[in-house]
């Protein structure tokens, strides 16, 4: 008579596999004579007596439990049963696979701004993924599997989303960048929150592998607004675009403090990048007109060599 004797044959695996799900556990069944556990490719299986971890199995395949697990089990920790009946254990198979996941915050994050007068902040949205996969199944098991029947990537995607819009105010003010242009500052962001992240998450046995951020999008209005802006800087009639500017926003009835703070950002952007052409201009050599002296005077003729006014006539060039 074996350890099993007297019982039905039955299988030990995933049943109703979920790609989405880290972990399932089987229970509440008996482990009978001629049982078998089958592990499949991207999966772990971890054998559980009386609450305790007693051995992990990673090589995918079939094996029967009472000629190839116990014998194993026994072997590691002096593992014993004491008894002849059928054996009621838990196995957990974790899904060993690394998780993609797209996120995107629910509601714009307010980034503080002193230069507008913005209650609150700059209102900014994101978006982007995350790759995370289980790593350390102590922790795991302990605060996860221990406690639950299975746990499903948009669990972990809930927590991550929970900490992600502090994380991103932390971040974006922590690199001292324009927050004009966070684009350009993408990379430093994203290691800081995946570092972040990173901690959080190994408190459950879950590792981060790559967190990136897509892209930073204001709100509609304050983009074509500054989008505006930025086309009058480049004629160089900011002023006259002000003026227009708050004119039409009163004229339609709207809010004017919301149309003028748009205003102050697209004002910003845009005479940020009058800056930029008036330091390129400067640097090439052309004039403040944008004219190109000529090479003689339209007057008398006589060769000037880029001067500004003809040497002969006196007439001014540019």
């Amino acid at each position: 008579m074996g350890l099993f004797s007297k019982q039905f044959a039955n299988v030990v695996e995933w049943e109703e596999y979920r790609d989405d799900i880290l972990f399932w556990k089987w229970s509440d069944k008996e482990i009978k004579k001629g049982s078998k556990l089958i592990i499949r490719p991207g999966q772990d299986a971890i054998f559980m007596y009386n609450g305790r971890r007693e051995g992990i199995f990673t090589d995918e395949g079939s094996y029967d439990i009472e000629s190839e697990i116990i014998p194993f089990l026994s072997s590691l920790k002096g593992f014993k049963f004491g008894f002849n009946s059928g054996l009621r254990a838990e196995v957990i198979f974790i899904n060993t696979k690394e998780f993609t996941v797209r996120w995107g915050t629910r509601n714009p994050v307010r980034i503080p701004a002193p230069q507008l007068n913005l209650p609150g902040g700059l209102p900014i949205r994101s978006n982007g993924i995350f790759v995370v996969s289980v790593s350390d199944y102590v922790p795991f098991i302990e605060n996860i599997a221990g406690v639950k029947k299975q746990y499903s990537i948009d669990e972990v995607k809930e927590r991550v989303l929970g900490m992600l819009d502090g994380l991103l105010v932390k971040w974006i003010m922590k690199t001292g960048g324009d927050i004009f242009n966070l684009s350009s500052q993408i990379s430093p962001i994203s290691n800081g929150i995946k570092d972040d992240l990173g901690m959080d998450l190994s408190k459950i046995g879950l590792s981060v592998k790559d967190f990136r951020i897509s892209e930073f999008t204001y709100p509609e209005g304050i983009t074509q607004t500054a989008d505006t802006a930025a086309a009058q800087s480049m004629i160089g009639d900011i002023g006259r675009y002000q003026k227009v500017k708050m004119a039409d926003s009163f004229g339609k009835g709207g809010s004017p403090a919301a149309d003028i703070a748009g205003m102050q950002v697209g004002m910003m952007m845009g005479q940020e990048m009058a800056g930029e052409m008036k330091k390129s201009d400067a640097g090439s050599g052309a004039s403040p007109s944008g004219k190109t002296p000529p090479r003689f005077c339209p007057n008398c003729g006589t060769p000037v060599n880029g001067a500004k006014f003809c040497p002969n006539c006196g007439t001014k060039l540019v």
